[in-house]
């Protein structure tokens, strides 16, 4: 979950929490799925039926946050203010046939380190929307983030965090890029 202050635009910067601090702020190349009308209880047949269309984010996630302040997974660690850049564009569905045949990649400095395709997803998007629609009223404007492949700056050797100076852009094939500096967040 993403609060609505999470959301940043393409070329604004991504703020390191200070109040709260985190020194272990990470990046997470993501598709995005934009629901275009109410959708409840999607079949696999149906799902793609309520897409207004694709983007490009970064699921920016505190990991000391999730693990070790008691924010959990999906909850305070992600939530932070600038945490969820979209963009540059929305892609309809009539551009993007297939959603789940997409190059992905992450972009830190200059050097891949994210590098995929969105065929290897655990879900495909069909079965996203239908599992989230299942009971639950998803209206217009709700944005899906699918997952992340590997490629993660906790997982690599030595752990990459991102820090102020950085440059992250998510690439996806289709799409385009999303490019956000990293800064501090000012006191």
């Amino acid at each position: 979950m993403k609060s609505p202050g999470a959301l940043q635009h393409l070329g604004d910067p991504i703020e390191i929490p200070t109040a709260l601090a985190s020194h272990q702020v990470d990046y997470e190349c993501e598709l995005a799925i934009v629901i275009g009308k109410k959708c409840k209880n999607a079949t696999r047949a149906t799902a793609l039926d309520f897409v207004l269309g694709y983007t490009c984010a970064n699921d920016v996630s505190a990991r000391d946050w999730q693990k070790d302040f008691g924010g959990s997974q999906w909850c305070r660690g992600k939530t932070f203010d600038t945490f969820a850049p979209l963009g540059p564009c929305l892609v309809t569905p009539d551009e993007i046939p297939n959603p789940n045949e997409l190059g992905i990649r992450t972009i830190l400095n200059s050097e891949a380190v994210q590098d995929w395709n969105t065929n290897d997803m655990i879900f495909d998007v069909p079965a996203i929307i239908e599992f989230l629609s299942g009971s639950t009223t998803l209206l217009p404007g709700f944005v899906i983030l699918t997952g992340t492949p590997h490629g993660v700056g906790m997982a690599s050797n030595p752990p990459r965090r991102l820090k102020p100076g950085d440059t992250v852009s998510i690439e996806i094939d289709g799409i385009g890029t999303l490019t956000n500096s990293v800064i501090q967040e000012p006191s």
